[in-house]
């Protein structure tokens, strides 16, 4: 029934696991932080014990619901572009994902009468791609992200944390092979080895996390991408499957499409604030995201 009523909101599917500690990821978290492979993140530090373990984040939890929302675009920028990520074209995910959340919750409740659970998408401590792998979703890829046979991996992962009791789905298996390609193209080697990114070098962090000055030793190697990077996603097999989304909310703003590099390295903030009035793009601001076309330019 909830999964049903999951496709009915247009999630394009949805797993459940057991809400338990999270013991294969503990250590691999840890050694992770250890590493400083987080950067600048230290977010990342906080709430280590939340992050592995969801009845510490909602008391009385039994059950975490992973949902997973398509955002491939029907259409790509123009080739002549600086590139921003695909999941960044329309309105934030953030906004359009909560509602979607709040809406199955209600139904749940609805339903089956009291329960008590939290939305979560990307902005709380939880390790969505744990859960949905967990939760049978897909499995996670030598690039780190949650793919799927049927359509890839060009979508959002969500989860709403409930404490009922429910049926749980079991994990599928790794599909990634011998295959290396997101390690062999990834233009500053973030993927320090198979299952493992670095991301302290990765071009998302840099061109969204990091805050200061873009440090020289990265100049050149950037591809274009002016706000996150798909290039390990692009080159993913399996995202030959991906079918396009069908949710308004993230199509573009049409200029988004046929905007062309010179009219980039003159964007104003004018322009800014209405190609990206309810993007992710936002994060960067306009004097982030001028930074990094500065930093691809010379």
């Amino acid at each position: 029934m909830i999964k049903a009523e999951a496709k009915r909101l247009g999630f394009m599917s949805c797993g459940i696991s057991h809400a338990e500690f999270l013991e294969q990821e503990a250590p691999r978290l840890e050694s992770w932080l250890n590493t400083n492979m987080h950067g600048e993140m230290r977010y990342m530090e906080n709430h280590f014990d939340k992050r592995l373990d969801p009845t510490k984040l909602v008391e009385g939890s039994k059950s975490v619901i992973s949902l997973l929302l398509n955002y491939y675009p029907k259409e790509a920028q123009n080739i002549q572009s600086y590139k921003i990520s695909k999941y960044a074209y329309g309105t934030d995910y953030h906004f359009v994902i909560k509602d979607k959340l709040k809406d199955l919750l209600k139904f749940i409740q609805a339903e089956i009468g009291e329960v008590d659970g939290r939305a979560f998408v990307d902005s709380a401590p939880v390790l969505d791609k744990a859960w949905a792998a967990k939760s049978g979703l897909g499995w996670i890829g030598k690039n780190s992200n949650l793919l799927t046979r049927q359509v890839g991996s060009f979508y959002f992962i969500a989860e709403l944390i409930v404490d009922l009791e429910l049926e749980y789905d079991t994990p599928v298996t790794d599909h990634c092979g011998t295959c290396t390609a997101c390690i062999d193209a990834c233009p500053t080697q973030a993927i320090v080895e198979p299952y493992k990114v670095d991301g302290s070098k990765c071009i998302s962090y840099f061109t969204i996390e990091l805050k200061e000055e873009l440090p020289t030793h990265v100049k050149g190697q950037f591809d274009d991408w002016m706000f996150g990077c798909d290039v390990c996603q692009d080159v993913c097999p399996w995202n030959l499957f991906s079918k396009s989304h069908n949710e308004p909310l993230f199509d573009p703003h049409p200029e988004l499409l046929q905007m062309e590099k010179e009219q980039w390295d003159d964007i104003t903030q004018e322009t800014f604030s209405e190609i990206f009035k309810k993007s992710a793009v936002k994060r960067t601001k306009y004097s982030g995201l001028r930074r990094n076309i500065q930093f691809l330019k010379h």
